[in-house]
């Protein structure tokens, strides 16, 4: 092999070896019989997650350069603070970041979406992010009962 290749190959292995570890992903999906009109009722109102949470003691809505941010109150007196990132109310989905908060993760990003089908709804819910102070597999298994207890605390509220 040429000496020439061979760089090219060390310098492709070296960044490969240096390149960031691949965002963490969490995600939980739920059919309802609710219509999407009902779900999006209840999800669609970015600051409505204290209705329906149970994690979430109350959320103060404001804004800033034109964006909306959340501060959300845990039940613990934690406080997570919230940026939407999209919103759309005709395809039933927004994103949003978490600015600052207790949680161990960084660079998280998620998105909750609501469709329809002829059996009702699906509600998803899902998140990128990286872990931070804990081991990734604790860190999405976190996330996911997050939303997991979300989802379904929001089904039981729309189905009574």
């Amino acid at each position: 092999m040429k000496l020439s290749n061979l760089m090219g190959l060390a310098v492709v292995v070296a960044a490969a070896g240096s390149a960031p570890a691949l965002a963490l992903e969490a995600k939980v999906s739920k059919q309802t019989p609710a219509k999407p009109d009902v779900v999006w009722a209840a999800v669609g109102n970015f600051c409505g997650i204290a209705n329906w949470h149970p994690a979430v003691a109350k959320c103060a809505m404001s804004t800033k350069d034109s964006a909306i941010y959340l501060t959300l109150t845990l039940k613990d007196g934690a406080e997570l603070y919230e940026k939407q990132v999209s919103f759309d109310a005709v395809g039933m989905t927004y994103s949003y970041t978490i600015e600052k908060g207790p949680l161990p993760v960084d660079k998280y990003t998620s998105t909750i979406k609501v469709t329809g089908s002829d059996q009702g709804s699906t509600i998803d819910w899902s998140g990128n992010f990286d872990a931070k102070g804990a081991a990734d597999d604790e860190v999405v298994k976190i996330i996911t009962g997050i939303y997991g207890a979300g989802v379904d605390a929001l089904v039981a509220q729309i189905t009574k």
